[in-house]
Order: structure tokens, then sequence, then C-alpha cells
């Protein structure tokens, strides 16, 4: 039977069918679609080019000590005044700090070797917590160029300068060449242990590849003396050990 030859209410409803039946195949369609996860094609740019490369080596560190004696004093002398103004204790302090630049230059230290270590004004407080006037305090820091000599130098710079707060250190005046000799040192040493690893390794030992300082660089620790002292200053110098810490990296040679 052909659909013409159908009756026209069951045509509608074959028709009707239809429609329905594509309907819920669009909207499954469209929901499977929504669902689907992306799918992204990517290729490789053609600069490209990034490669790792791994370099075996061994790396190993080196210390070395280099004693040398002193011959410069860092010397660092104050004074302070204690008013019941600021300003007056200020005033007070100028005269003071002027009367100790002038015993040390008298003594010979440059004015390039004399800084200002540190200068205050404050309050002034009792033990029990209040304020009873007002300090004001500067500190100079002096180099001495004759360790032989530091401790006649410290007594008259209490004595006739007037410094109530008193220290010295020691150091070189030129550090850089007994560095540079415990830096040979050290990378002598770190040699050595390098070649040791690699003998224990059965590898040889090949180019240095990278050579890193980690010294910490720093003055002898400063020595306090209470001012007004009767005898005269005795300060024994004594050696100065010049300390370098180096890591060294080396290839493995083929």
């Amino acid at each position: 039977m052909s659909f013409s030859q159908l009756s026209p209410s069951f045509r509608q409803a074959l028709i009707a069918g239809t429609v329905a039946t594509l309907c819920t195949l669009t909207v499954t369609l469209a929901l499977s679609t929504a669902n689907r996860q992306p799918i992204l094609l990517t290729s490789p740019a053609a600069s490209s080019t990034t490669t790792s490369t791994f370099v075996p080596g061994v790396i190993t560190s080196g210390d070395a000590t280099v004693s040398k004696r002193p011959d410069i004093a860092f010397i660092s002398v104050g004074v302070d005044s204690v008013e019941a103004t600021a300003s007056a204790a200020q005033r007070g302090l100028a005269d003071k700090a002027a009367k100790l630049i002038a015993r040390a230059k008298a003594l010979g230290i440059a004015d390039k070797d004399t800084n200002t270590g540190g200068y205050s004004i404050g309050p002034n407080y009792t033990p029990g917590g209040t304020i009873n006037g007002y300090r004001a305090s500067e500190q100079l820091e002096l180099k001495w160029h004759d360790v032989n000599t530091v401790g006649k130098a410290l007594d008259d710079l209490v004595q006739a300068g007037g410094a109530t707060h008193v220290g010295v250190s020691f150091g070189l005046a030129d550090p850089k060449v007994a560095q540079a000799e415990a830096r040979s040192l050290a990378i002598a040493d770190a040699r050595s242990r390098a070649a040791a690893m690699a003998t224990a390794a059965g590898v040889k030992l090949g180019q240095v590849l990278r050579v890193s300082d980690l010294t910490f660089s720093g003055r002898t620790p400063t020595r306090d003396f209470a001012a007004g002292a009767a005898a005269p200053t005795e300060l024994p110098v004594g050696q100065l050990d010049v300390t370098v810490t180096v890591e060294v990296d080396f290839a493995i040679s083929g």
C-alpha cells in the first residue's frame, strides 16, 4: 500500500510520529556533542630546539689558612655628656668631642683615618625607669698604623683626650695579598680532594669547570678597655689568621 492510499488521519499520525522521532534524535546528538571532551591537536614549533645537557663531574671544596702579623689597629673611642636638657647635653658633648679629636690629631692620626662611628642624643633613665636628663654620645673610629704603640695611643686618648668608651681590633692594611696566597692553597686542597675522589670512583679528573669563593671576611674581635687605667696599656698583637674556602667543579675526563 502506498503512502497516498492511507487514510488522512493515519497519514497525519505517521507524520507526527516521524517528526517527534527526528526531534528526539536531534536533541540526543546535541547533548552528546556538548558532553564530548575537546580534542586539541598541537604541533611542535619549528624554532623550538630546547635541549638539556648533563655534564658529569666532581665537586669538591678546599680551604686554607695563612697567618700574618697585623699591621694596623682599628681604635674605637667615644665620649658622652649627661645634662638636664637635650641642648645642654649636646653642647657638653661638642666640647668633649672637640677635645678628643684634637688629641687624635696631635698623635698624628690623619683626617682620612678619622671617622664618626656613631652619634646619638636621647633621654637618660634612672634604674627605676624615670627620665632624669638627656645623654648625648659620639663614637670615633680611628686607624692606627703602628701596632707596636697602640697601647700608648689608647692611654693618651683616654688620659689627655677624655675618651670614656674604648675598644681596639687588629687587621691588615692590605689583606688581598694574604687572601690570594690562601686562595691558591685552598684551590690546591680542592684539587687534591677531587683527585682522591676520582681515583676512588675509577675515573679521570678533567679540567676545572667552575670555582666559587665561599670566604667570609672579617676583623679580629674588638677588645674593650676600661678608661683611666693607671698602668700603661699593653696589647699583644700576635698573629692574624686569613682563611679562604673555595668550591671547585671538575669535569670527568674521557
